[in-house]
Parts: structure tokens; sequence; C-alpha cells
């Protein structure tokens, strides 16, 4: 299936106070070859294959291989020569090439990340990757601006590409994950209410259970916990989020079960049976790992249980690669940082947690990511209505095949939690 939008296809007209490295092409001669020269030998092992103008085409892929269409292949290599991964997401922002199985191209670089640069280039890394700015910091301070960036963009654009349950984290379309595909026609809300009702079930959530969620999305676990009879208080720094959740909470008349505040996780108190955290832990970096794990076991009450859910990547990986700032860090999700099974466990560990439980179903995040992006494709029309510019669609489209692609190459990973005060279970 091709992956892109039709409006796509032409160049985007960069607006230069808006998408400033988007409008300008960097020059650099010298590593705008040396970019030419890795990509061409990445290309030529890879599953892939690449046109250019004047149907020049390299690549080790076949005929049903994705096919990667040069447009302005100067733009392009100097892209990635002067800012490297970040310089190619933008080279596809800035309409410099197209491919017709997007996802395709990135799982078959995602599966080779470890080695797209030589391992004498590897060892000048420090001198050439980019380090993330202070700025993105996810500090009390700073938080609220990073999620705003993201999570407050328009509750009518996440709606366009979310189901129902407006649940923006991995579905579960079974409860047996034993890596046979996913069946076609499982609704994502089902697979999604599967998933919530997991954690409420992991966390053994039940009538009279004083909950806490950090990181409420759009409302759906709220809700859920509280039909179970539950006292729900759940927390976000998102101002959309917030109003929607809270509309939704009242439609289902548990406005008296369930609450939404605008609060930091730091500034909490109070003591609950149960918490819940989804897919949150990703934004609060490295940094803070002991302010979050240290807030969890300072409110969960004795006997108590928490359901975390997070995306995790491998160790070596993560720790590679920490401090790096990459093209979702820059235009997705500033401050964040997907933590490894190994981190979560240890940073658990040292605030007086540890992990009785996990579950991993990570292609089952690759199955929602593929019908977000569909979605997302076929409401082209509508989120050009809602404002947003070409660079901003060939933006999403690309992190959500991004996303997808990690998933599908074993790259990324997601897993649920069951995290339990010191030694008790």
């Amino acid at each position: 299936m091709t992956q892109t939008m039709s409006a796509l296809n032409v160049t985007p007209a960069a607006d230069p106070g808006r998408w400033p490295d988007i409008a300008a092409v960097p020059r650099c001669p010298f590593r705008g070859a040396v970019a030419r020269a890795l990509f061409t030998r990445n290309a030529d092992r890879l599953p892939v294959r690449v046109t250019g103008p004047g149907g020049v085409a390299f690549g080790a892929g076949n005929k049903g291989s994705p096919v990667l269409t040069l447009h302005r292949p100067a733009d392009f290599y100097q892209r990635i020569g002067a800012a490297g991964l970040i310089g190619f997401g933008e080279s596809y922002m800035a309409g410099d090439w197209d491919c017709d199985d997007l996802t395709g191209l990135l799982t078959a670089f995602a599966s080779q990340v470890g080695t797209l640069v030589p391992r004498p280039v590897q060892a000048l890394r420090r001198f050439y990757v980019r380090r993330a700015p202070a700025a993105n910091d996810a500090s009390e301070e700073n938080a609220r601006r990073n999620i705003h960036h993201h999570y407050d963009l328009s509750n009518e654009l996440f709606a366009l590409f979310l189901d129902e349950t407006m649940t923006y984290s991995a579905g579960l379309f079974r409860e047996d994950d034993d890596g046979a595909p996913i069946a076609a026609g499982i609704l994502l809300a089902d697979a999604q209410r599967r998933k919530i009702d997991r954690l409420l079930d992991l966390a053994e959530v039940g009538p009279s259970s004083r909950v806490l969620e950090i990181g409420t999305g759009w409302g759906e676990l709220a809700i859920r916990a509280a039909a179970r009879g539950a006292q729900v208080l759940t927390v976000t720094l998102s101002q959309e989020q917030r109003a929607l959740a809270a509309e939704r909470i009242e439609r289902a008349g548990l406005a008296g079960r369930a609450v939404v505040e605008l609060r930091d996780y730091r500034q909490l108190t109070g003591e609950f049976d149960a918490i819940l955290s989804v897919e949150m832990i990703e934004a609060v970096g490295a940094r803070y790992w002991p302010d979050y794990f240290a807030s969890l076991n300072r409110l969960l009450a004795p006997g108590g249980r928490i359901g975390l859910q997070s995306i995790t990547m491998p160790h070596r990986r993560m720790m590679a690669t920490r401090y790096t700032h990459t093209w979702v860090l820059k235009y997705i999700f500033p401050g964040g940082l997907i933590p490894s099974v190994t981190a979560i466990g240890r940073s658990a560990a040292r605030e007086g947690l540890r992990v009785a439980g996990r579950r991993d179903f990570g292609a089952h995040y690759a199955e929602t990511l593929r019908l977000w992006r569909e979605w997302f494709c076929a409401a082209e029309a509508e989120v050009a209505l809602l404002g947003f510019d070409e660079v901003f669609r060939r933006m999403w489209l690309l992190y959500l095949c991004y996303a997808e692609a990690g998933f599908r190459s074993g790259y990324l990973d997601v897993a649920q939690f069951l995290l339990v005060k010191g030694g008790s279970a």
C-alpha cells in the first residue's frame, strides 16, 4: 500500500518562521559527500531501491522492495551531512524525497540501525552527534511546555486518527501474545479497552479502590476504573486533554468518581491503593526517573500495586543514545527518553519498588500504529482544514511510520509492568 497522502506528492512551501530548518538547505559540501557515500553503501546492502532524476537507480532491493524516490538529491545529502538522521527526517518534511512504502523503508533501516555507520566512524560519534538541548530537560518548569508541544496540538487532530476511546497508546488485540499474526477485523477500540482492563486487573482495581493515574490521556482509563467503583484522581499537564477528559467523564456519568487535575506528578500527595501510568514515563527523562519512581513509592499505600505501561528499547542502545538529539526529540517529543526494561527495573529498585510481573506485546503496537497511520492518511483533507500545513502533515506521517517501523523491526517493544513495594508481591 502506498503510504503517502495525495497532497504530499508536491513540494511543500515551508514557512521560514514556523519551519526554519526546513525552509533553508544547509551547505556543507564535504559532509554532504560523506553522507552520499554512506547512504549509497547502506542502500546497496539493504532490501530497498533508490531512484533519482534521470532514472538513476541503486540499492539491493528487488521488484517488491520499498522505493525511495529522490526529487532533490543534492539537498537530501546536504541535510543528512549537516544533521545526520535529523537531516534525513527534515529532508522528507521538505519534500526532497518520497517513498511508496515509508514504513517498509524505515523498517529496513531500523533492522540494521547498529551498522548504518561504519565502526571506525562510530568511534567519532561524540564529534558529530548533537546533544539534546538543555531547554528540553523535563524539569517541573519545562515539563508543561514539552507536553504542550505535542498533546495540545488539537484534540480534533488526534480524533481524526484515534479510535472512539481516544486512547493514544498500544492496544492489546488478544490476550495470548503467542507471536502469531494479529487477525484482521479486530476493532482497535476493543483492543484499547482490553489493554486498559488488563492493566486495571494487574493493579487489582475494584470497588472502593483509591486510584491514581499519572498521565490522563483523554480519560478512557479513568472512566473504566471509575466504572468499576473506584475513586479516581487522574493528572495531566495538557490543558487540551484535561478539558476533553473531564467532559468525557461527565458524559459517562462518573464525575463523582473521577477527577481530572492539571498537576505535575511531583506535586501530588496522598495515598493510593493502585497507581496506573500508561506510556508517560517516556516523557520523564532519565534525569528524573528517580523523582518519578520515588513519587510512585511515596504515593502507594502499603500492599498497593502499580500498573505501568512503557515503550522500551534495548539497554545498550538506550545507553549509547541517551544524550543524543534526535528527529523525534526535535519535532515530536522534546525532553523524553524511551527506557529499557533494565533501566525501569534498576530505577524502581533504587526507590524501594520491584518489578513483580511484565508482559511484552510489541507486535500489537505495530498494528495499532498501522491503523493510526491509515486513518491519518485518509483524513488528509480534514487535517488541512484544521490549519496544519503540508510540512506538518509530512512530519506526522513520518513520525507514525517511524514508530511503526521501530516495532516491526524489534528495535522497540512495549510492556506492562507490575510494580510493588519492597519484597511483597
